[in-house]
């Protein structure tokens, strides 16, 4: 049972979402709808003032959490640090094959210090680390990387953030449930643009150099911005139509299920 679908209350802020929220939200706001693809940017309670598709997490195996966060600061250019189980499942086996995988694909071999290996040539010795989870990978800046040319942070428990991806031609799937749980955004340029307003230094054309850049370039945002990851499979829209999503992950099964029993309800 999803603890938030119960602690939740029905507070529709706009019709253009609609669902399980908290009695008191602030703007700017970043909301995700996960079985509808989607996110909003509300810059008031009532006004949907930027709207994108989104890919989230793979049903049965990588599912995207459901949680409120707070963005504070954004990445250009980021690296990206593989977590153990993606490195086990999806570089292990072909650098098996191939001891130069790592290399090729823009990827550092890390001991537990953090110390770069030489990834040219990966032994088996280290291979069989890196399966153990004594040694890690992180993939450098580059075309090639998973998270493109931007990350988006509100730190949590689950490691779950927004960020860019070299994979667009998935934004063109009416189902897009494809990430290892991390949502992807169609539109990073715009998305920075709007969680930086209060930074007017950081115009579109500074922001798409330094998605394009040969540094990392971490900016800290003027005030947090909330984060609400949301499983909202039903809207009504500006015009009094109802729209439907599939229960992809099945929360809504679950949630009909305890509410069926009554109260008490599980937590």
């Amino acid at each position: 049972m999803c603890r938030w679908q119960i602690e939740f209350v029905n507070f529709n802020i706009h019709s253009s979402v609609g669902g399980w929220f908290p009695h008191e939200v602030a703007t700017p706001l970043i909301v995700v709808n996960v079985p509808a693809f989607r996110l909003y940017g509300f810059d008031e309670p009532h006004h949907v003032a930027l709207k994108m598709n989104v890919v989230v997490g793979k049903a049965m195996r990588s599912e995207t959490p459901v949680f409120i966060g707070n963005m504070t600061y954004l990445v250009f250019r980021p690296d990206w640090g593989v977590p153990p189980s993606i490195a086990r499942r999806e570089i292990v086996p072909p650098l098996e094959k191939d001891p130069s995988y790592l290399a090729k694909n823009g990827y550092d071999l890390l001991d537990p210090s953090g110390k770069v290996l030489n990834a040219g040539n990966v032994t088996p010795e280290e291979i069989q680390l890196l399966r153990a989870g004594k040694l890690s990978v992180r993939q450098r800046p580059g075309p090639k990387n998973a998270l493109g040319g931007v990350k988006f942070m509100f730190p949590n428990e689950y490691m779950v953030y927004l960020h860019d991806t070299p994979k667009t031609e998935l934004f063109s799937r009416s189902r897009r449930d494809f990430s290892y749980g991390c949502i992807r955004v169609q539109d990073p340029p715009a998305l920075a643009a709007w969680v930086l307003q209060s930074k007017p230094e950081w115009t579109p054309d500074r922001i798409r150099a330094a998605m394009e850049g040969e540094k990392s370039v971490q900016v800290n945002l003027s005030s947090p911005i909330p984060v609400l990851i949301l499983y909202v499979t039903s809207r009504v829209d500006e015009e009094g139509s109802v729209d439907f999503y599939d229960d992809i992950y099945g929360h809504d099964a679950k949630l009909t299920q305890a509410l069926a029993k009554g109260y008490p309800y599980p937590q």
